[in-house]
């Protein structure tokens, strides 16, 4: 009955439409309610792996008694479980708000005792949805084979159209939904896909019947593997091990060249999902053909497609957007071809099977990503885990003990050792020293790796006249973050030499080189700095080589945790708040330090004279008006100064911006108040670097680029950032569709 096997089908499009789309507005909501931070993805993504492994094991056990009482159960179970989905949209939200209150006495977000709990309670969220995800294979392959009894390949079919719908959420959410409706629209319209999911199965259940099962349908076997059950049981599990692995190191790896835009991670995955169904697709046409692949042929390949992604993207060879992608194509597709068969094999047709050996893989992929970022990528980093990842298919080769030598698979072996071998002694990543020695042997270059970044320290060899502060770089993940510049310490001074009365308390939100941190430390009082990358704080030696003795000085504190949880679970309120988000101002996440929410949780950190500094590094117009308005939404009182080291032809939104805002009638200072305000050591840390300038000279650069705040505030007064609407992340419909652009600006409340 083709019409039965296409809505089937067509259901499963839908739900692996609305999967796709929970999986990416929970995660965005999770580094809201806990922390940017690595824990919480990694425990997020594993807590909805475990429950489609969880569902997949009990709805496969599930299964075969519904269907011993009628077909129609199955399906009817089925379209429960759909709209037992749609209770998501609504519930995990609420329960992350809950969690977030619940936590904040667990400590700072690296300790164990938070992890421990938010691990807990993310689990807690999320576990019951996401075990209804997995329980819909077995629960529609139960219905399937008591109407279609012969047809052994269902859940490799069903798997196709899962994989087809993921890939479809995955892009509409980040490139359509999520910019026009924000993320809690976003999340109604994949309940809506769920609940009428779920009618279309009870319609289903009802027109075929629950008594006499259909004509049996002759379909080839799926042809074997060669390996042994056992073997083949080790492998399912091994492919979303590895799998899951290299796509975190995947991640770290292609952030040169992707940079950091929720859009460059929608594409891996996006990109991924399609070669996942290339290769599902493959498979099909292969099983109905009667001629697939034999599992040592696919372990051949393996083993030389998963290379590729590490050999073809060394940084001094090309920064192509499209190659890159390219390079993961073909262990995705792959992979794709390999599991849907694998699990064809060990389940022919029969949901249990199918039930238990998709668990198998799903627990797989729950364990790679935490192995690879808290064991492997902090001590052997992206070749490493790369590397390791690929070996583990030739192991499985061998494990197999082939019994005659093919040719082709032992021509892709050879051509995997001559990759790993390059990868080994060739091939360089954006984490290796070599790349940025310059040909010195003694040149300076520091690489700190732990489970959230890889971070660079080195000195640049050009231009060898200038001086050795301008060279000095850092990167995370290969990324430029910042400079030894004079605007890091104009974000210090400028806001306090605003308040007549020296600071109690002090704090910067992200480290960076620690520029900020050292300047606030002259004004004295306490002084905090909040960073969420371990590595990025351990590097503030490489840069200054005051840096223990400003540490050691009564008062100064880093923390190492996400900046927002930390000013939500500190009592503590400070004079100064300064912010400086790592660029682009379009980075994912970054919108959590520009929000109306954000701001607000700001104002109670703040003591009754205590002044915001917002960094604007530059970027969209739009963007830059975004955060001023929705800072001025929040704050009576803002002044607005362009970035002095900006020549006057320069756009305001492309000059740099710091903004500063207080709730207290807060004046620009004048250069000899500025002065008066400043502490001896806060003088000399102002001209550090220009030691024949005069102080009055220095501030007057620095204040008469100030500007009306009328002149960044946007036209239309509702144009801001919300965390349901980030405005600044995603921006793909307004910049390719101009004409949508004023709808689209409508964030803020009307006043």
């Amino acid at each position: 009955m083709p019409s039965l096997r296409g809505s089937a089908f067509l259901l499963f499009v839908v739900s692996g439409f609305c999967g796709l789309v929970y999986q990416v507005v929970w995660l965005r909501l999770a580094f809201a309610a806990f922390g940017i931070v690595t824990p919480v993805l990694s425990i997020l993504l594993s807590a909805f792996m475990a429950g489609l492994a969880l569902g997949s094991w009990l709805g496969g056990r599930a299964a075969a008694g519904l269907v011993a009482k009628g077909a129609g159960r199955a399906a009817v179970a089925y379209g429960i479980v759909e709209i037992g989905i749609a209770g998501g949209a609504v519930a995990v939200p609420w329960l992350f708000g809950v969690g977030e209150q619940a936590l904040l006495a667990a400590g700072e977000a690296s300790s164990t005792g938070y992890l421990l709990a938010s691990a807990l309670w993310l689990a807690g969220a999320i576990l019951p949805f996401s075990t209804c995800m997995g329980a819909t294979f077995p629960l529609m392959m139960g219905f399937l084979r008591a109407r279609l009894p012969g047809d052994e390949r269902t859940f490799s079919w069903l798997y196709l159209g899962n994989v087809v719908g993921a890939m479809l959420g995955a892009a509409a959410a980040a490139a359509v939904l999520i910019e026009s409706l924000g993320f809690r629209g976003t999340l109604l319209v994949a309940a809506a896909g769920n609940v009428a999911i779920g009618l279309a199965a009870f319609a289903l259940a009802r027109a075929g019947g629950t008594a006499t099962p259909q004509r049996a349908v002759t379909t080839p076997l799926p042809p074997p593997t060669g390996l042994s059950p056992r073997l083949r049981t080790a492998l399912l599990f091994a492919t979303g091990f590895t799998s899951m692995a290299m796509e975190v190191a995947w991640t770290r790896a292609f952030t040169p060249v992707l940079q950091t835009t929720i859009y460059a991670f929608a594409g891996v995955l996006v990109t991924y999902l399609f070669a996942t169904w290339l290769g599902s697709f493959w498979y099909r046409r292969d099983l109905a053909r009667g001629r697939t692949l034999d599992g040592q042929a696919l372990l051949a390949l393996l083993f030389v497609a998963s290379l590729l992604p590490l050999c073809g993207n060394d940084p001094r060879l090309h920064a192509s957007v499209a190659l890159v992608l390219l390079s993961i194509v073909p262990v995705s597709a792959l992979l794709g071809y390999l599991t849907p068969q694998l699990i064809d094999e060990h389940a022919r047709g029969e949901p249990q099977g199918a039930g238990t050996s998709y668990a198998v893989n799903v627990l797989g992929c729950i364990l790679g990503p935490l192995f690879a970022g808290y064991v492997v990528l902090p001590t052997m980093g992206v070749a490493g885990t790369l590397l390791v990842s690929a070996c583990v298919y030739p192991v499985f080769l061998l494990l197999a003990r082939p019994t005659g030598a093919q040719p082709a698979w032992i021509s892709a072996i050879v051509a995997g050792w001559l990759l790993a071998a390059l990868g080994v002694t060739v091939v360089r990543t954006h984490e290796d020293p070599a790349a940025y020695a310059g040909g010195h042997a003694d040149a300076a270059v520091e690489v700190r790796r732990d489970h959230v970044a890889s971070v660079v320290s080195y000195v640049a060899a050009e231009p060898a006249s200038a001086p050795l502060k301008d060279r000095k770089r850092m990167l995370v993940n290969g990324v430029g973050i910042t400079t030894l510049t004079d605007l890091t310490k104009v974000m210090a001074h400028l806001p306090l030499a605003a308040r007549e009365r020296p600071p109690e308390s002090t704090l910067v939100i992200c480290f960076g080189m620690g520029t900020t941190f050292r300047s606030l430390n002259t004004w004295g009082g306490r002084t905090t700095a909040v960073e969420l990358v371990p590595s990025v704080a351990d590097a503030f030696g490489f840069y200054w080589a005051d840096a223990a003795q400003v540490c050691a000085r009564n008062g100064a504190r880093i923390v190492i945790d996400d900046g927002r949880r930390f000013l939500t679970r500190c009592g503590e309120r400070f004079d100064l708040i300064t912010l400086d988000p790592p660029p682009p101002v379009e980075a994912g996440g970054s919108s959590l330090l520009y929000t109306t929410e954000f701001y607000r949780l700001v104002k109670q950190r703040l003591s009754p004279t205590g002044v915001l500094q917002q960094w604007f590094p530059g970027g969209e117009d739009a963007i830059l008006r975004a955060v001023v308005n929705t800072l001025q939404r929040e704050f009576p009182h803002v002044l607005v100064y362009r970035a002095f080291e900006a020549t006057p032809d320069v756009p305001l939104h492309l000059a740099g911006t710091h903004v500063l805002a207080a709730e207290w009638p807060l004046q620009p200072p004048t250069v000899q108040q500025a002065i008066a305000r400043m502490p001896e050591a806060a003088k000399k840390d102002l001209v550090e670097w220009h030691p024949q300038m005069p102080l009055e000279m220095a501030w007057e650069y620095i204040l008469k680029q100030r500007m009306p705040l009328t002149d960044a505030l946007p036209a239309n007064d509702r144009l801001g950032i919300t965390d349901d609407r980030p405005y600044n992340e995603y921006f793909l419909l307004r910049r390719t569709f101009s004409a949508l652009a004023p709808m689209l600006q409508d964030v803020l409340p009307a006043k």
